[in-house]
C-alpha cells in the first residue's frame, strides 16, 4: 500500500536517504551526500528557509476520514496509536472547527496532535491527561 506525498499541492516521489531526528520537530536529512536540516512547523516543513506545505495521504485511513468528515452527524475520534494522553485541549460543550487540535498523545517520545475532522460541538471527552490509551480507543466525540 503506497502513500501519496504532496509538497505545495504537487505529488512527489520521496527521495531515498537517511533521516535522523535531532530534536523535537527537527530532523537531519542526508540525501546524495548532502545534509539538510528540516523543521516541522504545523503542516509545513522548513528546509533552508523555504517553507513547504506537506500532505501525506495514507490509503488505509481514507475510508475512515471520509466517513468522519461528512457535513453533519457524529464524529468519533479514536486513537490510531497506543500511547499516553499528555494534553486535553477541549471540554464537553465546547465548539470546535475543522483542523482544531483536541488532544495530544505521546508515543515513542513523539507527540501527536489529534485534530477535529470538522466543525461541531464536543459531546464527550473519554480520556484524561496522563491516561494510557490503546490503538482504537474512543477519545472524543464531536456532533456536527
Amino acid at each position: 500500500m503506497k502513500r501519496t506525498v504532496r509538497v505545495n499541492g504537487e505529488p512527489v516521489e520521496p527521495a531515498h536517504g537517511d533521516v535522523v531526528q535531532v530534536g523535537p520537530g527537527v530532523f537531519s536529512v542526508l540525501v546524495d551526500g548532502r545534509v539538510y536540516e528540516a523543521r516541522m512547523e504545523g503542516e509545513s516543513i522548513v528546509i533552508g528557509g523555504a517553507r513547504l506545505s506537506v500532505e501525506v495521504e495514507d490509503p488505509r485511513r481514507l475510508g475512515g476520514a471520509r466517513r468522519q468528515t461528512s457535513a453533519s452527524g457524529r464524529a468519533v475520534l479514536r486513537s490510531t496509536i497506543p500511547g499516553k494522553v499528555v494534553r486535553v485541549m477541549v471540554q464537553v460543550g465546547q465548539a470546535v472547527v475543522a483542523g482544531q487540535g483536541v488532544l495530544v498523545i505521546e508515543a515513542m517520545k513523539m507527540q501527536n496532535e489529534v485534530k477535529s475532522p470538522r466543525e461541531g460541538v464536543v459531546t464527550a471527552v473519554n480520556v484524561v491527561e496522563h491516561e494510557t490509551v490503546a490503538s482504537g480507543s474512543e477519545l472524543v466525540v464531536i456532533e456536527g
